[in-house]
């Protein structure tokens, strides 16, 4: 069975203010926008006129996006109208695979209005700790790290690791990047939480079933942040020499720097480069946008409170199971999503669990 598509109640619902796309208004305020552009003092203030920009890229990809898909409801709502005066059944069958593409597209749009957060478009820093456990928990942060950077080089994100810290025998302790692209933020922070990992260990003699556990943690790297004036009394500077790989440099000198704001007890940790200066800045940036963060959070819990019947992301519990031993399976514990295909997700194809827990628990 299938079912045309009025243009009106799907993508074209939007063309009035307050659809869900809400197309009219963004076209106004690209028009007011690019007209700011114009005038003589524009670039007087780079980093505004560089916002400025960024804004009118972001409303004109939501806009193309929408008006690619209006223009194909259109072609196959007339398609379909040629097909039932002429009973081409060939014709009605194109347009029922037609239909489901364009909802896939309304899917993908209605999913790109989700990251529509104060943060979402924001660059983020993605942290892997492993859990109790030894090899096997290092071994899998590790293995969550490969997932996630090849998940990156599938949509063209930059990253930088900024910390690692190498297993003992195998694997990493922990690691930590600076990821940047479309709405990375926005994407990230679907993968908050406690990741689960069954297999037959590799590194059991009498090829046993393990259980390992690693978090991952986002946050935004917010650019206000740099306003933000931290005392100096409260952050403890500790140097120390990387590890890992880096060459003979990185293990000769103490490079790598060790920030922790004392009041809220966040840490943060930076080697990727070779001068402790650029260390130093890089952790005190990241150091800063944690911070604020971190009191951004404290208020919307405490706003939470006094709404009891508003659904609640719960970050930090368990919220994703691999099983690769007794069978293959994937499941999102939130959404409850899965796949049996456990190889493609641990080679990054992860955007059908991020997409499916942003249309879920956002608003």
């Amino acid at each position: 069975m299938w079912t045309p598509i009025n243009s009106e109640t799907s993508a074209g619902a939007s063309t009035t203010s307050g659809g869900i796309f809400d197309v009219e208004n963004k076209q106004d305020e690209i028009a007011r926008l690019e007209k700011t552009t114009t005038g003589p003092d524009f670039w007087n203030d780079q980093e505004s006129a560089q916002k400025v920009l960024k804004r009118i890229k972001d409303l004109k990809r939501g806009v193309e996006s929408w008006q690619k898909t209006h223009v194909l409801c259109e072609d196959i709502e007339t398609l379909h109208e040629l097909a039932i005066e002429e009973n081409d059944e060939v014709a009605l069958a194109e347009v029922a695979a037609q239909i489901d593409q364009v909802e896939k597209e309304v899917q993908h749009l209605e999913f790109v209005r989700k990251l529509s957060g104060e943060d979402d478009a924001a660059p983020a820093i993605l942290g892997i700790h492993s859990g109790a456990g030894g090899t096997e928990s290092c071994d899998w942060c590790e293995m969550l790290f490969r997932m996630y950077t090849r998940w990156m080089e599938r949509k063209g994100y930059d990253y930088t690791v900024l910390d690692a810290q190498p297993g003992e025998e195998a694997g990493l302790k922990s690691v930590a990047m600076e990821v940047s692209g479309e709405y990375a933020y926005g994407h990230l922070k679907a993968e908050i939480g406690v990741h689960r990992l069954v297999r037959i260990s590799p590194f059991d003699a009498n090829a046993r079933r393990h259980t390992s556990f690693a978090s991952v943690h986002a946050y935004p790297v917010l650019a206000e942040a740099d306003d933000l004036e931290l005392d100096e009394k409260d952050i403890r500077v500790d140097t120390y020499r990387a590890s890992g790989a880096g060459g003979q440099h990185v293990n000769k000198t103490d490079s790598a720097v060790r920030m922790t704001h004392i009041p809220t007890g966040i840490v943060v940790q930076c080697q990727n480069e070779r001068s402790q200066m650029k260390n130093r800045a890089t952790a005190q940036r990241i150091l800063k946008s944690r911070v604020k963060q971190f009191y951004k959070e404290e208020e919307e819990k405490k706003q939470a409170e006094k709404q009891p019947d508003k659904k609640k992301i719960e970050w930090g519990s368990q919220i994703r199971s691999y099983v690769l031993h007794p069978y293959n399976m994937v499941k999102d514990l939130r959404t409850g999503k899965e796949t049996s295909n456990t190889q493609a997700v641990l080679d990054g194809d992860i955007d059908g669990f991020i997409e499916s827990f942003l249309l879920q628990y956002t608003s």
